[in-house]
């Protein structure tokens, strides 16, 4: 999910926020580990009632796991990344965590390339460069290059193309 806060009168830099598309939330995440652990203790009870003793605990043992590991999984959706442009430079801060690199807004290139299976969205300047957006979608990404190159290019003064 791509999101473009444009410059305001206070706030002279434009802000853009990628996160990744998240199907459910916090309270739908509940509700399908409530309907998947009491389906799969309404089997191991029926299979407990038929002779299986065991069902039981391993339906337990199998419910938490699934819990535990869908749980996981929704988390990583957690991760963003936002990126400020103002005159002077390009900053983009990893959230949640401390990962920050700033670049001179003049001198940043944004470029897509070939790699694992995917195109990857990188922004580069004065030898060093950064990959964003890596847990976007395919189209996403060339929709970000796509909205970084007009946004740079009104920054530096340059015909948009």
């Amino acid at each position: 999910m791509i999101v473009l806060r444009p410059a305001a009168a206070g706030l002279p830099c434009v802000t853009m926020w990628l996160r990744p598309n998240r199907a459910l939330s916090r309270r739908g995440l509940r509700r399908l580990i409530m309907v998947l652990a009491a389906l799969a203790l309404t089997t191991a009870g029926l299979g407990a009632w038929q002779g299986n003793v065991f069902a039981p605990l391993f339906a337990l043992i199998e419910s938490c796991a699934m819990a535990l590991a869908l749980r996981q999984a929704w988390r990583a959706g957690d991760r963003s990344e936002r990126i400020s442009l103002d005159d002077e430079s390009l900053e983009v801060r990893a959230l949640p965590g401390r990962r920050c690199a700033r670049f001179q807004s003049y001198w940043v290139r944004v470029r897509l390339a070939p790699g694992h299976g995917h195109d990857r969205l990188l922004l580069g300047s004065h030898g060093r460069e950064l990959e964003i957006g890596a847990f976007l979608a395919e189209e996403e990404r060339i929709e970000v290059a796509g909205k970084l190159k007009v946004l740079l290019a009104d920054v530096q003064g340059q015909p948009r193309r």
